[in-house]
């Protein structure tokens, strides 16, 4: 089996070579073809993924057969769901993945990949689900302080100036420019009568 190894750390003080040392003597016994080794170091001001972008384009090219990983989580900075949706796609391509620290999460055959999609894809529906209760009771909590949410309306006096300016012609493009505001909000001041 032909492989890609794609090893990622966040911090430049961390080291890959903790990842990619055990990633090749894996490789080595289980007697893989190594493609290419690709390597990120994607900080919280880095996000930019050059070696997996390029890896993805090769995994579409069919350069490989599958990707080895230290963990699923070095895969996709973007929580379960997403990381779900990788193995997914990169199933739907012909692509496996193996995840050294996670041997039960070996997706090489079909039996356990169906399994395993189908708990992770639970597991990242009910992570979801959690995210959205927090954040319906954090707005509920702003509620109930008597907080507004939502942009502020606008002023009187944007209105104002904005209904001169289209009585004038001139086009919403130019007067969101001009005062500063979204074309979106000239079309809904448009529509209104203001105060």
């Amino acid at each position: 089996m032909k492989i890609a190894i794609y090893v990622r750390v966040s911090t430049e003080k961390q080291e890959l070579e903790n990842q990619l040392s055990p990633l090749l003597e894996f490789s080595a016994k289980r007697g893989f073809e190594i493609f290419k080794t690709y390597k990120d170091i994607a900080t919280g001001k880095n996000t930019e993924r050059e070696s997996f972008n390029e890896m993805m384009r090769e995994a579409h090219q069919r350069k490989f057969d599958a990707i080895v990983v230290w963990a699923l989580d070095r895969l996709s900075r973007e929580g379960l769901s997403k990381t779900v949706n990788l193995i997914e796609h990169l199933g739907k391509i012909g692509i496996d993945v193996i995840s050294y620290s996670e041997p039960y999460l070996d997706t090489t055959n079909e039996l356990a990949r169906n399994i395993l999609l189908a708990v992770i894809s639970t597991l990242a529906k009910a992570e979801r689900e959690k995210i959205s209760e927090r954040t319906k009771a954090g707005l509920e909590r702003i509620r109930k302080q008597g907080k507004k949410l939502g942009r502020p309306a606008a002023n009187a006096d944007i209105c104002l100036k904005t209904m001169a300016l289209i009585n004038k012609g001139v086009s919403f493009r130019d007067i969101a420019q001009k005062l500063n505001i979204s074309h979106g909000l000239v079309g809904k001041l448009a529509k209104k009568q203001c105060p």
